[in-house]
């Protein structure tokens, strides 16, 4: 069963430029809600106006814009209430956590977790009035750390627990909060991020490059190996329609069956079981010596 919907209703999905979040606000649009999908810049929103959906210019690092967004749901709350909220914006940087200089740190942080909180709080009171629902991508990256996945996985495992607390917080109140979960997906996000890993790699010291240079090929050669073996876009984004309008929700849902395996693993191995096997999903990726 799933949430009753007229095309009054409004959804807000986070992040929509490119890759799920764009095509999170078709299948959200597709299935009857008037979607706001947020973008940087408005160049990115061209493609879903062709697709016959509202983008807004929404930076969750910066605070005008999270208020502009605000002012105008509840402008028109009685005409058009507020029942979804996805946040989908978020960046990745992979590097050793020795190597990873540390205002990347603050900037995966900053857009990963403060911003998304940011928004949520803004939102939240348009959600109460109409026992909405909040669903935050989180990632597999959030309940397994990989080798220079540190800060991503960092931020992503304090989603996990940020929405947790919400859940049982505005449970009470009748707002629902649901986590999802992808695996491997096809999206430019993967492609970005590798860009910034080779970023990062080059500005490696001497010393850094002698103890990291096999690990990031591993890990440039393993992320590009998982991203084209996932799911497409247009299909994470019809798990991610279900979190949003299932009358019942889960409060997880993966995306991909590497997902669904990886996030299983995580409850029952121990910890250096988990690193073993790591290490040997890893290893075909490493350079020959």
């Amino acid at each position: 069963m799933t949430l009753s919907h007229e095309s009054s209703q409004l959804a807000v999905v986070s992040g929509a430029s490119t890759g799920m979040g764009r095509a999170t606000a078709v299948e959200l649009s597709r299935r009857g809600f008037d979607v706001l999908a947020g973008v940087r810049r408005a160049s990115d929103g061209k493609a879903l106006r062709q697709a016959g959906i509202e983008p807004v210019i929404l930076d969750i690092t910066e605070p005008d814009t999270i208020a502009a967004l605000r002012d105008r749901i509840d402008s028109h709350h009685d005409e058009r209430p507020l029942r979804v909220l996805v946040n989908n914006a978020g960046i990745a940087a992979n590097a050793p956590v020795e190597a990873l200089p540390l205002e990347v740190w603050r900037r995966v942080f900053e857009v990963n977790v403060f911003g998304q909180i940011a928004l949520t709080q803004a939102l939240l009171p348009a959600l109460h009035r109409s026992g909405g629902r909040v669903v935050d991508i989180s990632s597999t990256g959030g309940r397994i750390a990989m080798p220079a996945y540190g800060a991503y996985s960092g931020s992503k495992f304090a989603i996990e627990a940020i929405s947790d607390a919400m859940r049982q917080e505005l449970a009470p109140q009748g707002v629902q909060v649901v986590i999802v979960e992808p695996g491997g997906v096809r999206t430019a996000m993967g492609d970005r991020g590798s860009a910034v890993a080779r970023d990062l790699h080059s500005q490696m010291t001497v010393e850094q490059h002698d103890r990291y240079d096999r690990l990031m090929a591993a890990f440039l050669s393993h992320s590009a190996t998982f991203a084209s073996e996932g799911v497409s876009a247009e299909e994470a984004a019809k798990v991610i329609a279900r979190a949003a309008t299932d009358r019942r929700p889960r409060t997880r849902y993966t995306i991909g069956r590497d997902a669904a395996l990886l996030t299983r693993l995580a409850r029952i191995l121990p910890d250096r079981m988990m690193g073993r096997a790591i290490a040997r999903t890893l290893r075909p990726h490493y350079p020959k010596a």
